[in-house]
């Protein structure tokens, strides 16, 4: 039976880099995966360009039931230090909005710096390798493969979470938490678009492909200010994928599709200037044509002249446009979510290490644990960052 110092389950983002690094550092490394390609959701990431950090990463835009979990991990292995690998392999890369940061050509060449990292550091990879089982002695983990057994001194589970089950994604690194004693929070879908109650998504089918700058806000008082999608299904957007980790079914959320205009005084110039304009005129200067026409129809935008406007009408105006309340039916579910919140308690992990606390030798790490960035690059540092910690303790301990 071969051995090993580390088995790193799940050749995605984190698994990959964790084996990189720990490799490097003169770890004896097994990186194993059921599929036939490494890196498969790197791949579809961020239209294909891979939003692999965002300039601006801080503690305050993840979500734990434990927020201070993930610091440690972040201050250790930063944004600057991922951007200084992806330099030294020569990837030109761009920034978006608000500081994402993706590649100038395509996602495919974080897959390969990761492979070229693994090789250098000397990583024996296993693709289309289905674990069977694993169990735990005084002299570390065997892993039954789907051909042979392997041992090792530390187990990494780096399988991710329940998002976009078309590449592969399962519960295994939860069942393998529960079988080791760890308790695993609730799972749901993250960064994920919004589906509507039938009328209004029938009322709305129109709209379909139409994007407005807003600020959507849920009950709790979280905020995003970015595009919103009208779609077939519902609503996308980056605001709304943002929104959704923190909305809770049966919660309205408030829209503002009029973040940067001062409608009252909109209204009030141009009714001084042309008294006869129509309403639905005025608001297609500061709105999709589109919008303004379904909103007309759906009675929430009067069909009258600016003069015609009087006062409680126009407040009622500004109310729907600046204001305006919708209860999500639900999302559109693991399917299409970017990540999945919840997974293991990080009450059970060292934040220093990933190790959990209870089982010797045996870690987690990226997704697959109650750790949830924003959209915009947050969740791939937290791959890194978490990599990085464990691959540093990985290499303390053998």
């Amino acid at each position: 039976m071969e051995k090993f110092d580390a088995v790193i389950i799940g050749a995605g983002a984190a698994g990959m880099f964790c084996a990189a690094m720990a490799g490097q550092a003169g770890s004896k490394v097994l990186l194993i995966d059921n599929g036939k390609k490494p890196g498969r959701k790197i791949l579809m990431s961020g239209g294909g360009r891979c939003n692999f950090t965002n300039l601006y990463i801080e503690p305050a835009a993840y979500l734990s039931q434990n927020p201070h979990f993930c610091k440690s991990a972040l201050a250790r292995y930063t944004q600057w230090d991922f951007i200084d690998m992806v330099g030294k392999h020569g990837i030109a890369w761009h920034e978006k909005t608000l500081g994402q940061l993706f590649c100038d050509d395509s996602a495919q060449q974080i897959v390969d710096m990761l492979v070229a990292e693994c090789e250098k550091g000397q990583v024996t990879t296993r693709l289309r390798s289905e674990v069977l089982s694993i169990e735990h002695d005084e002299n570390g983990y065997t892993i039954q493969l789907n051909g042979d057994s392997v041992q090792a001194a530390n187990l990494v589970i780096a399988t991710g979470g329940l998002s976009m089950p078309g590449l592969g994604a399962t519960p295994f690194g939860y069942k393998i938490a529960e079988q080791f004693g760890l308790k695993v929070l609730p799972t749901r879908a993250g960064l994920v678009p919004f589906t509507l109650h039938k009328p209004l998504l029938e009322q709305l089918h129109v709209l379909s492909g139409v994007s407005v700058p807003s600020v959507i806000t849920a009950e709790n008082g979280v905020s995003f200010r970015e595009s919103l999608l009208f779609t077939h299904r519902g609503l996308s957007g980056p605001a709304v994928l943002q929104l959704s980790s923190y909305w809770q079914p049966g919660e309205f959320v408030s829209v503002n599709l009029l973040p940067d205009t001062d409608l009252d005084e909109l209204l009030n110039e141009q009714r001084n200037a042309h008294p006869n304009q129509s309403l639905k005129n005025t608001l297609a200067m500061v709105l999709p044509k589109r919008l303004v026409e379904c909103l007309q129809q759906l009675g929430q935008i009067p069909d009258m002249t600016l003069k015609q406007l009087h006062v409680r009408q126009q407040n009622e105006l500004i109310e729907t446009l600046q204001a305006w309340q919708v209860q999500p039916n639900g999302t559109e579910g693991y399917r299409t979510a970017e990540v999945t919140l919840g997974g293991v308690d990080t009450k059970e992990l060292s934040s220093r290490t990933m190790e959990a606390r209870n089982v010797p030798g045996l870690y987690f790490i990226g997704e697959v644990m109650d750790v949830t960035g924003w959209l915009g690059g947050y969740n791939f540092q937290w791959a890194w960052s978490s990599a990085w910690a464990c691959a540093q303790d990985l290499v303390s301990v053998d």
